[in-house]
């Protein structure tokens, strides 16, 4: 099914479509000098998809925040949240598929780059199985992506610089479409402004922006001139979702309003409000009381001879190190930190996720709860989620050889040693071999064929033994442990 946007009237009458499949296949360009109407043109574009496809709206000036009472989009306001708490957000919000204006008008220009670059950063990096189409709608791609060093920093620039590129050359396989709008062609990075298929030129003025209009446009350099003369809302259209022309639209009306202020002149205020702004302007507020002087301070004594300051250092006695902690208070912290990855590996999908990311919900969960001692090293916490994964229960292991299974684990790679202390577990208990289901869980996939792979890689390594049983039944052995599983089914 194609979804045709109607934009606004054409120069034939005839009301001007934008194909919104195609346009998230082929992104859009919008290119017009102040006062020319891209924020309208974008607002217009933004409320009529806004049925039809997730939108992410990054917004320097709070014009587009107006969106949420009419359509129901979260304003996300960039200074109460820091860059990384952005990144986890939009990583949420490709999750739950929420359209979002990131309001960026109550920061600074260079914090301005940074959040918006960690912002756009977390929708690229979400995981694949969050790849649906986002529209995203980046208003002055000037300041993200400029074409010259400016005045904010370097590491400001570079980074919104890399995700504007990441968004415009490499996010259309990761469903993100980018719809961006400039004052100046000139002023917008070449890499960024290339990857857009779709245009629409709005007035402008300068001659190296016509050209450039122009050669965009495919038309002639004599035709340039007609940038100058275009209405406040007219612009120029080309493009697979537009039209195979040059087409001439003028935009629709909106439903919603900007907060900005408009060039509609307003009368002055009548005679009375003048006098009344007269009397306070020109009466002379009271005088302040006169300042307390402040005592001079006297001048700092000469500093002593650095050889003399050395002949006087004398170090300060160690401090005594902190008692070692007693065996209850070890086996208290030990049994804190394994409910609290309990908590973790509650949640279905977390054996799929990466050990990496387990880690820092652990450490951040440890610091919440304030687990005395030293935080856990991720080779350690490595260990424990192979032990969770596995299903181990450490007090049912005690008086056994389980220690030797752990032992022949850690020779392992990281990622087949919970499928090994699994294996091992299942044949010290003599219940049936673990299923392809169960094992592939535990090496952390959906894929079957991966859990049939790892099972024939542990035993080229020589860690078990595959035996083949009746119907189609097998049992896992484990060399060098006297360990057998029964039979099961895999």
């Amino acid at each position: 099914m194609t979804i045709g946007i109607e934009m606004g009237q054409a120069a034939s009458g005839e009301a001007a479509l934008l194909d919104l499949e195609e346009l998230l296949s082929t992104r859009l360009l919008v290119q017009g000098n102040s006062g020319s109407g891209k924020s309208h043109l974008l607002r217009r574009l933004l409320e009529q998809s806004a049925p039809w496809v997730q939108q992410v709206v990054i917004d320097p000036e709070g014009d587009f925040v107006t969106l949420a009472d009419r359509f129901g989009h979260l304003v996300l306001d960039a200074a109460d949240h820091s860059e990384a708490a952005l990144a986890r957000n939009a990583d949420v919000v490709r999750r739950h598929r929420v359209s979002v204006v990131l309001n960026l008008e109550s920061v600074e220009v260079d914090d301005q780059l940074r959040r918006a670059g960690a912002f756009l950063n977390g929708l690229f990096d979400a995981e694949r199985d969050l790849w649906s189409p986002v529209m995203v709608v980046v208003d002055e791609a000037q300041l993200f992506a400029p074409a010259a060093a400016s005045e904010v920093s370097d590491d400001a620039r570079r980074l919104a610089l890399g995700a504007m590129t990441n968004l415009m050359c490499r996010g259309r396989k990761r469903g993100l479409a980018g719809v961006i709008a400039t004052q100046r062609l000139a002023k917008l990075a070449k890499n960024v402004a290339a990857e857009a298929s779709n245009f629409m030129m709005g007035r402008t003025f300068l001659d190296i922006d016509m050209a450039r209009a122009a050669d965009l446009l495919g038309m002639e350099r004599r035709q340039a001139e007609m940038f100058r003369d275009l209405p406040r809302g007219n612009f120029v259209a080309l493009g697979p979702a537009l039209s195979r022309r040059p087409l001439p639209v003028r935009i629709g009306v909106v439903e919603t309003a900007t907060r900005s202020a408009g060039p509609k002149l307003v009368p002055p205020p009548d005679t009375a409000a003048v006098e009344q702004a007269r009397e306070l302007i020109l009466n002379a507020p009271e005088p302040e009381a006169a300042l307390p002087v402040r005592p001079r301070r006297a001048p700092r004594p000469p500093a002593p001879d650095i050889l003399q300051q050395l002949s006087q250092y004398r170090p300060e006695p160690a401090a005594e190190p902190p008692a070692p902690p007693s065996d209850e208070e070890r086996a208290e912290r030990e049994r804190r930190l394994a409910a609290i990855l309990h908590q973790i590996m509650e949640d279905p999908e977390a054996p799929f996720r990466p050990a990496a990311l387990l880690y820092q919900d652990f450490a951040v969960r440890c610091r919440i709860q304030e687990i005395a001692g030293p935080p856990l090293e991720l080779p350690a916490f490595r260990r424990m989620l192979a032990a969770a994964i596995a299903g181990i229960d450490e007090a049912a292991m005690e008086g056994s050889d389980w220690p030797l299974a752990v032992e022949r684990a850690e020779a392992l790679p990281e990622d087949a040693q919970g499928v090994f202390l699994l294996l091992a577990r299942t044949a010290l208990e003599g219940a049936p071999c673990p299923s392809d289901e169960a094992i592939a869980r535990a090496y952390g996939s959906r894929s079957l064929g991966r859990a049939r792979r790892l099972l024939g890689w542990l035993e080229e390594r020589g860690a078990i033994v595959l035996k083949a049983e009746r119907a189609g039944r097998r049992a896992v052995a484990m060399v060098g442990l006297g360990w057998e599983t029964a039979a099961g089914e895999p």
